[in-house]
């Protein structure tokens, strides 16, 4: 997942800038999707998780690597992380969008992750709008294993979002 280093606001928005100049859909997952969600950074991140369409992820490896990153870990078909030389990180979850705009991601062991297609919404990061998971779906992602410090830390904040139908949550 990345070193203790903190992954900045602005390294986060150039890199999703990046990848829709080159017309690679993705959205912020993990602390940092639930920080768009909350419209600021409310701990560290060494990483950023990235939900990316599996059709366009040779293309983003190929982007990633243009710009210093290489592969660093390797379970695909569930996930890929990309590691920069100067520690910053970027954990891909490919994606396979059905026709109703739901997707899939391929698990380990053969398990599935199932995305409802509300689950793809906006959020903002350093003021800009970013592409993020909802509230629902990153909660989801949150059950089913021994929570973390940070996972503590993020399920208050989701659980809010969810009881607030005027925020990004939904």
């Amino acid at each position: 997942m990345g070193d203790a280093q903190d992954m900045p606001d602005a390294a986060v928005v150039e890199l999703l800038a990046l990848l829709q100049n080159a017309g690679i859909s993705a959205w912020i997952g993990g602390g940092w999707g639930v920080d768009a969600l909350v419209g600021q950074q409310t701990r560290p991140h060494g990483d950023v998780d990235l939900a990316v369409d599996a059709d366009a992820l040779d293309r983003l490896v190929v982007l990633l690597g243009d710009h210093g990153f290489h592969i660093s870990v390797d379970w695909l078909p569930s996930r890929l992380e990309l590691t920069a030389p100067d520690g910053r990180c970027v954990d891909v979850h490919p994606v396979r969008f059905e026709h109703d705009g739901s997707a899939v991601q391929a698990g380990l062991d053969g398990a599935n992750f199932r995305y409802a297609a509300d689950a793809f919404t906006t959020g903002v990061i350093d003021g800009s709008t970013v592409p993020c998971l909802s509230a629902a779906q990153q909660l989801e992602f949150r059950r089913g294993y021994e929570l973390r410090d940070v996972d503590r830390h993020d399920i208050p904040l989701l659980e809010a979002l969810l009881r607030d139908p005027g925020g990004h949550g939904s």
